[in-house]
């Protein structure tokens, strides 16, 4: 490879990511139950704008649609998620067979437009029945969810390879559990500690019921990984961003890859820690076939604590740093720490704000700069020896994002929700033709002069 070429391994996979409350709308047809994002985001001052998920992308009745801009697209994969409420409404009991029969539909039509489904069974909106009875706090709601793996496997295994069973259990564990921003909305330290605890059981859980259900599947776990970096050299700062490490990050990779909690962490944690029962870390840290590593920014620690603003970096609209170089050690990192199956960086993107522009298209050169930026920090990593399979960009669609609403787009596809009509981007049409050409080159990825100096300035970060 030289400085100016950046091409990736022949079996490269190229895909996008979605999750199915934030594009699938059709909240309440055809036997869908409610779930806990319906219940929040229909509560007042919970999402901005008053926004909810009902209609979103509706992506349930326009699935064909958005295949075939994939297809456009040049996409090898798709990972998208299952609506627990849609298949189980109560989030156990009998199936709903109409809304299987949505996903039947959908992974046939996937694979007929030569498109590889990467399944993820869990991404934050369980089912409102099961928040009734505790929710994730309650052991029992584990178990629930292995007998959904199980029914998901049974179902879709035969033609579905890729498996995931949760999407970033930190995200939903501390952010809807204790400071309360997602939902079910809940500011409790403790309680989210055993919640993380218990989704942690039901991902061994379901683990094991997925491969006696479907053995030769590939099965792993996603998480979102949010490295803290000392700005200086000094101890402290090495001690203090070591120390979020612990407690944020370790905290979920260590019992999937060493069977147990990080020290560092749970010494920090005190009287919050989680009950643990005996036989739990063995069950967690069932074999991975693959970790999803998602990725967006970083946290730079200082003498002072976290550095925000970064001078002279550049923000997204969520407000996070751009940080490419992070990625690269992050995977370095993982590489040399941990025993780590094969990676794929299942989620990578940013949110920007998108103008349709007089000839009516996109015209969003950030974007594409920040995914350029990106792919040649994960390209750099695989010559460092680590082992990443793929690259999915968050997101195929503008979409709802969470608390935010419809305010904040990180699509590839521009969407306009009173019309639904669907525009690929100059961004969508980059990642299109870099799927295709399986890699980029500086001088043929683009004329603009901006994003060839972004991507240069990354190279030159990360030599």
């Amino acid at each position: 490879m030289t400085h100016n070429n950046f091409s990736f391994p022949r079996d490269f996979l190229w895909g996008a990511a979605t999750a199915a409350y934030q594009i699938e709308g059709a909240w309440n047809v055809d036997g869908r139950g409610e779930s806990i994002w319906d219940r929040f985001s229909h509560t007042p001052g919970k999402v901005l704008g008053g926004d909810t998920g009902d209609v979103a992308c509706d992506h349930y009745h326009r699935f064909a649609e958005d295949i075939e801009i994939m297809r456009r697209m040049n996409l090898r994969g798709y990972r998208f998620s299952v609506s627990w409420p849609r298949v189980m409404p109560t989030g156990s009991g009998p199936a709903n067979w109409v809304g299987l029969d949505f996903y039947d539909r959908l992974v046939d039509s996937l694979l007929s437009a030569g498109i590889e489904p990467f399944l993820t069974l869990y991404h934050w909106d369980l089912p409102q029945a099961l928040q009734e009875i505790g929710g994730w706090s309650n052991r029992d709601v584990s178990a629930y969810f292995a007998d959904y793996a199980a029914l998901m496997a049974h179902r879709l295994g035969d033609r579905v390879k890729y498996w995931t069973t949760f999407n970033e259990p930190g995200v939903f564990t501390f952010i809807g559990n204790r400071s309360g921003e997602h939902a079910p909305g809940y500011k409790d330290e403790k309680l989210s500690l055993q919640i993380g605890h218990n989704a942690l059981l039901a991902h061994g859980m379901a683990m094991q019921a997925m491969r006696a259900s479907k053995s030769d599947i590939q099965a792993g776990m996603v998480l979102s990984l949010w490295p803290s970096e000392p700005a200086g050299s000094s101890q402290a700062e090495k001690d203090a961003a070591e120390k979020i490490w612990q407690k944020d990050q370790a905290w979920f990779i260590d019992p999937l890859l060493r069977a147990h909690y990080p020290i560092i962490g749970w010494q920090e944690y005190g009287a919050s820690v989680p009950e643990v029962k005996p036989g739990d870390m063995a069950i967690i840290a069932q074999k991975l076939d693959f970790l999803g590593v998602n990725y967006y920014s970083r946290n730079l620690i200082g003498p002072e604590g976290q550095i925000n603003p970064v001078p002279g970096s550049e923000y997204t609209e969520m407000g996070w740093e751009v940080s490419p170089p992070t990625l690269r050690r992050l995977l370095v990192r993982l590489h040399k720490e941990y025993k780590v199956p094969p990676i794929y960086i299942t989620e990578n993107g940013a949110a920007f704000k998108d103008v349709v522009s007089e000839d009516g298209q996109i015209h969003d050169e950030r974007r594409i700069a920040f995914l350029r930026d990106h792919l040649i920090q994960v390209r750099n990593a695989i010559e460092d020896g680590v082992d990443v399979r793929g690259y999915f960009a968050w997101s195929l669609l503008d979409n709802f994002e969470w608390q935010y609403g419809y305010s904040k787009r990180f699509g590839l596809v521009h969407v306009d929700y009173p019309t639904q009509k669907r525009i690929i981007k100059d961004s969508g049409n980059w990642y299109a033709q870099t799927s295709r050409r399986n890699g980029f080159s500086m001088s043929t990825a683009g004329d603009d002069t901006s994003q060839k100096s972004l991507a240069e300035r990354a190279l030159a970060k990360s030599l």
